[in-house]
């Protein structure tokens, strides 16, 4: 993929942070389980300048798609373990339309199975404070965005990505990617699910597209939705998660753009 597609899906955190999702969390606790890794909430958090994708060097003889990958000057950004928030759904009300409630369970029942698709391939924990997590997934239709030409293109789900330094205890700062999912629920379940699936593919590290139309991570969906990821889909994301990365690791910020966490 060229690397002007791919800095397409960068966005400034707190561009799609703000809003009164988060009071809802308290609706779902079922929802909220977090593996034996922990999740802290973010002390503090600063924006990186060095933010955009770029095509990754030839890999010859990498598996699947990996000589199709980008990654950022700071490395490969993924992680060995990821926590993960999912915008709740809206208590449902006497005066709400039932059609309305039925679409925010469709999508959340969606979103769910895509991720426990990638669960067994990637260590997941779901979170119920946007704050511990790294990825976060909003019910929401991504904007327009420009194809090559210059055309405004539609599409129903969108990784965008920041690199950021985190301080989630006293002192201690580490290089994180910041992943803002976003997937539009006005679809039918599966074309969801497929949604869903390829866009965490990008928010877990997956940052480019196969050539081939059974894969998860085809640019375009095909007439059957594709809700597994397919060998050649683990193959590239083994050898992405066997690669060295500064991310994750202890990280030294900049002075500038700090930015403390959401309350």
């Amino acid at each position: 993929m060229k690397p002007g597609t791919l800095a397409a899906c960068l966005l400034p955190l707190g561009g799609v942070l703000q809003g009164s999702a988060a009071a809802a969390l308290q609706h779902q606790p079922a929802l909220h389980q977090q593996s034996g890794t922990s999740c802290p909430h973010a002390l503090a958090t600063r924006v990186l300048e060095s933010t955009s994708l770029v095509q990754a060097s030839p890999q010859p003889g990498a598996p699947g798609y990996a000589d199709r990958l980008a990654t950022t000057p700071l490395g490969w950004p993924r992680l060995q373990h990821w926590c993960v928030w999912i915008e709740p759904t809206l208590p449902a009300t006497r005066s709400g339309p039932a059609a309305a409630d039925a679409v925010q369970r469709r999508w959340q029942l969606a979103v769910i199975s895509a991720l426990q698709s990638w669960k067994a391939l990637v260590p997941v924990a779901v979170v119920a404070d946007p704050e511990a997590a790294q990825v976060r997934i909003w019910r929401r239709l991504p904007p327009l965005a420009r194809d090559g030409t210059g055309r405004p293109r539609a599409s129903h789900g969108r990784a965008l990505l920041r690199l950021v330094a985190v301080e989630r205890h006293a002192g201690q700062w580490r290089l994180e990617p910041a992943v803002e999912v976003l997937i539009g629920p006005g679809q039918r379940a599966e074309a969801l699910q497929a949604t869903a699936l390829h866009e965490l593919g990008h928010a877990f590290g997956i940052w480019g597209h196969s050539d081939a139309p059974g894969d998860v991570m085809a640019p375009a969906p095909g007439p059957v939705p594709v809700l597994m990821p397919s060998e050649r889909d683990r193959s590239t994301l083994r050898w992405l998660y066997a690669q060295p990365t500064a991310f994750g690791g202890r990280f030294v910020p900049p002075q500038a753009s700090a930015q403390p966490a959401d309350p």
